[in-house]
C-alpha cells in the first residue's frame, strides 16, 4: 500500500515563503511524474508544477519564478519552495505521484490536502 503524506502548509504574509513536503511510503520501485496541484473553492484543481524521475520540471505561468519544485529519488519525496507568495496563491495544494511502480503493479496515487493562506 502507498501513501502520499504532505506537510508544510500553513498561513504566512504576502511576500513570506513556504516549503511543501511529499513523501511517499510504501515498497516502491519506482515513481515516474510527481505533481502539485492546487485547488480553491469552486473551482478546477489546477496544475502547479510537476517533475518527472529524470528531473524535468514544469510550472504553470502563474507560479513561474517564485515556485521551485524538486524531488530526492533515493526518499521518493517531492517539494515545493513557495517565495513571494501572493494571496491569489491561497489554496489547498495536493500531491499526485503518477506510475508509482510497485509489487502491485503501477497506480497513481493522491496524497492528502495541505492548506495555504496567503494574507495581504
Amino acid at each position: 500500500q502507498v501513501h502520499l503524506v504532505v506537510s508544510g502548509g500553513g498561513l504566512v504574509q504576502a511576500g513570506g515563503s513556504l516549503r511543501l513536503s511529499c513523501a511517499a511510503s510504501g515498497y516502491i520501485f519506482s515513481i515516474n511524474a510527481m505533481n502539485w496541484y492546487r485547488q480553491v473553492p469552486g473551482k478546477q484543481r489546477e496544475l502547479v508544477a510537476a517533475i518527472t524521475s529524470g528531473g524535468s520540471t514544469y510550472y504553470a505561468d502563474s507560479v513561474k519564478g517564485r515556485f521551485t519544485i524538486s524531488r530526492d529519488n533515493a526518499k521518493n519525496t517531492m517539494y515545493l519552495q513557495m517565495n513571494s507568495l501572493k494571496p491569489e496563491d491561497t489554496a489547498v495544494y495536493y500531491c499526485n505521484a503518477v506510475r508509482v511502480v510497485t509489487l502491485e503493479g503501477a497506480y497513481d496515487y493522491w496524497g492528502q490536502g495541505t492548506q495555504v493562506t496567503v494574507s495581504s
